[in-house]
């Protein structure tokens, strides 16, 4: 594990906005760190970065303690919490030669980081002009320039548009396959971090409801398909008599459990051919609020 929390707590004055928090984050992860905005994400982040200091419980990372290896651990961790620090008066490459020179790491590194980002062509503009997502990518950038094995992200895809998501998305996945990086991601979008995460933690009111391989909260936040149509129960009928599961079903629509896109259009064509007339059909996504509710009331295993 790179990351391992045990019993880990903090509190602000009388509140505790982190209880009891043990995280495993295994090497070569993409691990999301799921919850709503006020959930404790950015305290857990700020504990492991000892920006906060521990109150309780233990922290190890790289399978060091962090009280008696803080700065062996730390100058292997980049980070970045929410927005990047920018100088933005200075171009992204004078950015990243000025972190290089307090770093004191060669500014060859500077190239490569800006090719790995792909702001290579960028470079020479000036930071204040770059769109959002260019703007992450630098802090990401920043982040990356000391080659750091772990790298710590709060936030990164917030306020951007979905093209800024999807490079986000893209560089954090190459970084893990092809970098041998282990990004550690916080977020409150769910799909999001479905779409890239290989390992992930819940978290909300500070304590940790789930926690797991992507693949075990599939089968909790199973998705549906949304069916708008005429006779809603009796189209709900037909279907559970040929096998489908219904989820709800109310006077406008009903939902069943999602499989695949080939077997939705299977739904659409069984009903038309049933004389049932459909008006929409179209897959959901469980969101954060059902999706603790679901956590919360399945059975322990």
């Amino acid at each position: 594990m790179v990351i391992q929390t045990e019993g880990l707590t903090f509190n602000f004055g009388s509140q505790t906005v982190v209880k009891s928090l043990s995280l495993q984050v295994p090497q070569g992860s993409i691990y999301g760190f799921l919850g709503p905005n006020g959930a404790g994400k950015t305290t857990t982040i700020k504990l492991l970065l000892n920006l906060l200091k521990t109150q309780e419980g233990s922290i190890r990372i790289f399978g060091l303690d962090f009280k008696d290896h803080r700065k062996e651990i730390l100058a292997q961790i980049g980070s970045l919490i929410e927005q990047p620090a920018l100088y933005l008066h200075l171009t992204g490459k004078e950015n990243l030669l000025n972190r290089a020179i307090l770093l004191q790491i060669p500014e060859t590194r500077v190239d490569e980081m800006l090719d790995l980002v792909h702001l290579t062509e960028a470079a020479h503009k000036k930071a204040g002009n770059y769109s959002l997502g260019m703007k992450q990518r630098l802090g990401i950038a920043l982040a990356l320039l000391s080659d750091p094995k772990l790298l710590l992200l709060d936030e990164p895809t917030n306020g951007l548009d979905p093209n800024g998501i999807i490079e986000v998305r893209e560089l954090l996945k190459d970084l893990v396959t092809q970098h041998n990086k282990t990004v550690f991601i916080s977020s409150h979008l769910l799909a999001e971090i479905e779409r890239m995460a290989t390992h992930v933690g819940i978290i909300n009111n500070g304590e940790l409801l789930f926690q797991g391989e992507i693949k075990d909260l599939e089968t909790i936040s199973q998705p549906l398909v949304r069916i708008e149509a005429d006779n809603t129960v009796d189209a709900a009928n037909l279907l559970t008599k040929q096998g489908y599961k219904v989820a709800d079903v109310n006077d406008r629509t009903l939902s069943v459990i999602y499989h695949s896109k080939e077997e939705m259009a299977k739904i659409n064509a069984l009903l038309n051919q049933n004389n049932y007339t459909v008006y929409s059909i179209h897959k959901v996504q469980k969101d954060l609020e059902k999706l603790f509710l679901d956590i919360t009331q399945t059975p322990a295993k």
